[in-house]
């Protein structure tokens, strides 16, 4: 083992956290955080709010090596949360996409052929999931909900506090290190998807959902608090503009509720429509790249009507697109 690497798998956090002064909230217990920030550790964004019953379900993985599932709709800002959170802690912070090509020797490892000292050998290289873990990093499973069940099985003795690893291939067991951390973020609450919305999910292990400790579900910000944001992301973005963005996502977010829309305008969606203006400064055509021309064709119309409530402006489609049809 190299010098960085093992004073990297020593390293545990050495202060406290002011969570006042960091998340603007106060909790009952002492949140442990490293005093310098080191590789993987996410860059902190300025413009980022907080929803202060997320922040606290997190910071009790932290301080308290909870497990923490944090699920909702997309683009409600699930994995930012658990990075920003982590980005004020100087908490190593590793992301992990559970899509369908995820395997379990992705996690754990396999035998590969490298190069050592000019010759060829076969030795054992650890998956990521066994990195983290010998590591003070908090590994966040992104679209938990869409992993394969053979890969779910490998992470579910890890889901107890003082989880081990048993590698059998190796005949070893790695015992997590004092700062590892786990958390995942989903689309749905581990029942599956009703709704089509979220195709690829499937309804998760029950056996598996109870063995984390802390879920918590984070839906789209009341409107003040996401004018706030694309203000303070977009700060060239016209203010009363920015307030009837958000209006616009509220009404969609309300025809979806009622089953007249299928899609969503999510934080993520009101961002790049902010970007498109400055890029193109016609908030029409922006928004038909951002989000309309992903939209059903017959419900096309209720959001130009919802546009034209929202923006006073009129909602044409595209002249190719009128031609073709």
């Amino acid at each position: 083992m190299t010098e960085a690497v093992k004073t990297e798998t020593m390293s545990i956090p050495d202060i406290l956290c002011d969570t006042e002064q960091a998340f603007g909230l106060a909790v009952p217990w002492p949140v442990p955080a490293f005093s310098l920030a080191k590789t993987h550790v996410p860059e902190p964004d300025p413009a980022f709010r907080f929803v202060p019953d997320v922040v606290r379900a997190i910071l009790m993985g932290f301080a308290h090596n909870r497990r923490v599932y944090v699920h909702g709709p997309h683009g409600s800002g699930k994995s930012s949360h658990i990075e920003q959170v982590a980005a004020r802690l100087n908490w190593p912070c590793v992301r992990v996409n559970l899509d369908g090509h995820i395997t379990r020797a992705d996690l754990i490892g396999r035998d590969m052929v490298v190069l050592r000292d000019g010759q060829q050998v076969t030795e054992f290289v650890p998956g990521i999931l066994v990195w983290a873990l010998e590591r003070p990093v908090a590994l966040v499973f992104d679209e938990y909900d869409a992993g394969r069940p053979d890969v779910m099985f490998v992470i579910q003795r890890l889901l107890e506090s003082q989880g081990r690893l048993t590698l059998l291939d190796q005949n070893r067991v790695l015992t997590p290190h004092p700062a590892f951390r786990l958390f995942a973020t989903a689309n749905t609450a581990g029942q599956g998807d009703a709704s089509g919305l979220y195709a690829g999910t499937q309804a998760l292990n029950q056996a598996q959902m109870d063995r984390w400790h802390v879920v918590v579900e984070l839906g789209y910000m009341p409107a003040a608090q996401e004018q706030a944001i694309l203000q303070a992301r977009l700060p060239n973005l016209d203010a009363e503009r920015s307030k009837s963005m958000v209006a616009l996502a509220g009404l969609c977010r309300q025809a979806y509720g009622q089953g007249d829309l299928s899609s969503l305008v999510s934080l993520r969606t009101l961002i790049t429509w902010g970007e498109n203006i400055g890029l193109l400064n016609d908030p029409a055509e922006a928004f038909r790249l951002a989000f309309l021309n992903r939209c059903d064709e017959t419900e096309r119309p209720l959001v130009a009507e919802f546009f034209q409530r929202c923006l006073d402006v009129e909602l044409i489609q595209s002249s190719y697109v009128s031609d073709f049809y």
